[in-house]
């Protein structure tokens, strides 16, 4: 079953001679448990690409579905409720608020919700992701590993239906690079949680199920690596 259908996705800067194709009709899509990386040099359009599947960024043409529901069909009330439960984004830089302990930047998404934290999920989530004793931490008493360990747990609180990372081991050393990236393979089979990483690492990319390569906006590569 597919989770995540991307048709003719195209995304333009700037218009006239300066216009510039940051997507242009990628289409692709994702079976629901599936770890999917996508990897291109810099510029390529990996992130605006996951902004756009994130509910961040609109594109210019073309459609996303996620979970049968066309995202860009909704209004923005309805947009912002889809960031909040059907997606959990993981930056390269964390994005902790940095005034919240641990505890309140895991459960910070399911609050703004206006629902009630799954207190056996945080309790679950806080083991796995090894910060047990560290809840009442804030982010600068916390190593970047640590950091991004507590990144994770937010994008995972809400059970989304996709999770998105962008370079989520380029600010780290390969020891802490490697551990979150067990982290992530580990949450996306115990909870069949469909993945879907930015990456520059080979490493990194060879873990995954299946690798999209992107080049000036357009979809070079897609190699199953796992079936």
């Amino acid at each position: 079953m597919d989770i995540l259908r991307v048709e003719h996705l195209t995304k333009i800067y700037g218009k006239g001679e300066n216009q510039v194709f940051a997507l242009n009709d990628v289409s692709f899509s994702v079976r629901k448990g599936e770890f999917t990386a996508i990897i291109g040099p810099s510029g390529s359009g990996k992130s605006t690409l996951l902004h756009i599947l994130g509910g961040v960024d609109r594109p210019t043409s073309g459609k996303v579905f996620v979970d049968g529901s066309d995202v860009y069909a909704q209004n923005e009330t309805q947009l912002a409720i889809f960031r909040r439960r059907q997606v959990g984004l993981i930056y390269q830089f964390y994005n902790l608020i940095p005034v919240l302990n641990v505890s309140e930047n895991m459960t910070l998404p399911v609050l703004m919700d206006g629902r009630k934290v799954n207190r056996e999920r945080f309790e679950e989530l806080i083991s796995i992701l090894n910060l047990k004793g560290r809840e009442h931490h804030l982010p600068n008493q916390l190593s970047g590993g640590q950091q991004q360990r507590v990144s994770i747990g937010r994008a995972l609180m809400n059970a989304p239906a996709v999770v998105l990372a962008d370079e989520p081991t380029g600010n780290l050393d390969s020891k802490n690079s490697q551990e979150i990236v067990s982290l992530l393979k580990f949450s996306n089979q115990k909870y069949n949680q469909t993945l879907i990483v930015i990456t520059h690492d080979e490493n990194i990319a060879l873990q995954a199920d299946r690798i999209l390569a992107i080049e000036d906006g357009r979809i070079t590569r897609d190699e199953v690596i796992r079936p």
